[in-house]
C-alpha cells in the first residue's frame, strides 16, 4: 500500500454517476478541494447514516468551496436504489468504482460475509484533494466504523484555509 501521499497527484477518476452524468476528476474545478467519499454500497446501514449525515451539510461544504462526490462499486441499479431509498438527494452519487480502481487509492477491499453483502466491495474513505489533483489528506478505513466527523471536518477545513495550512504526511 502506500500508493497515495499528500502533495502527490492521485490517480484518473472518471465515473458515471445517479444524474446521468460522467464525472472526471480532472475536469472537476473546485474552489479549495474535492472531497471524495467512498462508502461500502446499499448494503451498509452505516454508510446510509453518513451520507444522509452529509446531505444535511452540503451546502456548508459547498459555502467552503469543497465539492463532493460519493463513490461505491455498487452497479448502476444499486445506485439508483440508493438514492431513492436513502435521504441524499443534495449527493452527487457514482457507481461501477471497482476493487481495482479502488487499490490504486490504497482502498481495503472485503468480501463480504453475510447474504445481503456483495461479494466484493470497498471500505470507507474520505480524500481531501486540491485543485491541482494533488492528495491533500486522505482517511481510508478497513471497517465500517471510525469514519471522520463533518463538523470536525468543516472546522478543519477553516483552520486549513485561514491559515494555509500545508499538507501533512508526506515524508
Amino acid at each position: 500500500m502506500k500508493n497515495l501521499k499528500p502533495g502527490q497527484e492521485v490517480p484518473e477518476l472518471i465515473v458515471e454517476t445517479t444524474k446521468g452524468l460522467k464525472w472526471n476528476l480532472r475536469d472537476n474545478e473546485p474552489e479549495n478541494f474535492t472531497m471524495l467519499i467512498v462508502y461500502r454500497g446499499i448494503h451498509c446501514p452505516v454508510c446510509k447514516k453518513y451520507l444522509e449525515e452529509l446531505n444535511t451539510k452540503i451546502e456548508d461544504f459547498k459555502n467552503k468551496g469543497v465539492n463532493v462526490i460519493c463513490l461505491s462499486s455498487n452497479n448502476k441499479e444499486l445506485a439508483q436504489r440508493t438514492v431513492e431509498e436513502w435521504d441524499i438527494e443534495n449527493l452527487n452519487i457514482g457507481y461501477d468504482f471497482s476493487p481495482e480502481e479502488g487499490r490504486k487509492w490504497d482502498l481495503f477491499v472485503s468480501k463480504g460475509i453475510k447474504d445481503s453483502e456483495p461479494d466484493v466491495f470497498l471500505e470507507p474513505a474520505l480524500f481531501l484533494i486540491k485543485p491541482d489533483n494533488t492528495l491533500y489528506s486522505a482517511s481510508i478505513q478497513s471497517m465500517p466504523f471510525a469514519r471522520p466527523k463533518f463538523d470536525e471536518l468543516l472546522k478543519s477545513i477553516s483552520f486549513v484555509l485561514k491559515e494555509d495550512y500545508p499538507a501533512r504526511g508526506e515524508a
